[in-house]
């Protein structure tokens, strides 16, 4: 477990539990809360609401919205257990349960850019050989196109296969090498996420986007909990961003560990 930082006087967070409910606890979701696309553990579910009497507590995901709520409720359930929804990567944005910004990638990077970019994964991918491929390559979203050389459709034991070949042979970094090279100067970010896919969109639609919103929210501390920290994670960004206090966790486990150290574990005594 990594702290973005070190300081006492920050990370003696048991000293301010009186102020705790204008503290926003904010997690990504595969890795963090729940395993890449399996739905929420329910002790953890159970825990999460208890933090909610505490603290206010938002997700942020790369995934679109259906997927986020399939994972953490059941259809719009998931904006009401949780102060603050953003999918991809913030723009799609909820607030105390109602929609309250969208964009599309489109409008943004243009038919034709769009079209390049889509042409070139295609063909990219018609060259890779893996044991097994299967279906929906490339996924639209509102904000982030999303690109599995498997497949988004693969079975959970094909997900896990596609990602041990993934760590020997770099299949998504290379990808996103090449691409990186192809449109460079294009305003295009590729970050990787998950088991078998990565990300694009353009420059600053990061998971930074819903901080954007946050800072008008008088907000005290936000906590922000990922487990793709590193340097070309989805995460990277959000968690190094001054405006939060980044925790690099491993598991959900790690995830509930954490919060229970920070919000539920009685404050030392003091002489």
């Amino acid at each position: 477990m990594f702290l973005k930082y070190c300081r006492t006087e920050e990370m003696d967070i048991k000293a301010r539990v009186a102020a705790e409910r204008n503290v926003l606890c904010l997690f990504d979701v595969d890795g963090t809360l729940t395993a890449p696309r399996e739905k929420i553990d329910p002790e953890l579910d159970d825990f999460i609401q208890a933090l909610k009497q505490k603290v206010k507590i938002g997700v942020v995901g790369g995934s679109d919205y259906c997927k986020i709520a399939e994972q953490l409720g059941d259809g719009d359930e998931v904006i009401q257990k949780f102060d603050y929804v953003f999918a991809e990567n913030g723009t799609v944005q909820y607030k105390d349960g109602k929609l309250i910004f969208k964009q599309a990638i489109q409008n943004h990077l243009g038919e034709e850019l769009l079209q390049e970019l889509i042409n070139f994964c295609l063909s990219y991918m018609g060259l890779i050989k893996l044991p097994k491929k299967r279906g929906t390559f490339i996924e639209f979203r509102s904000g982030v196109i999303n690109i599995s050389p498997i497949g988004r459709s693969c079975t959970l034991e094909e997900r896990i296969e596609f990602s041990e070949i993934d760590k020997r042979e770099k299949i998504r970094e290379k990808f996103v090498a090449a691409l990186q090279k192809e449109f460079a100067g294009k305003g295009l970010r590729f970050t990787r996420g998950g088991l078998i896919s990565f990300d694009i969109f353009p420059e600053g639609w990061d998971k930074r986007l819903c901080l954007d919103v946050l800072e008008q929210e008088g907000l005290d501390t936000i906590y922000f909990f990922g487990n793709e920290t590193s340097l070309g994670g989805n995460d990277y960004e959000i968690f190094e961003d001054p405006r939060t206090v980044g925790f690099s966790v491993s598991c959900p486990a790690d995830t509930a560990r954490l919060c229970r150290e920070m919000f539920f574990s009685a404050p030392p005594n003091e002489d």
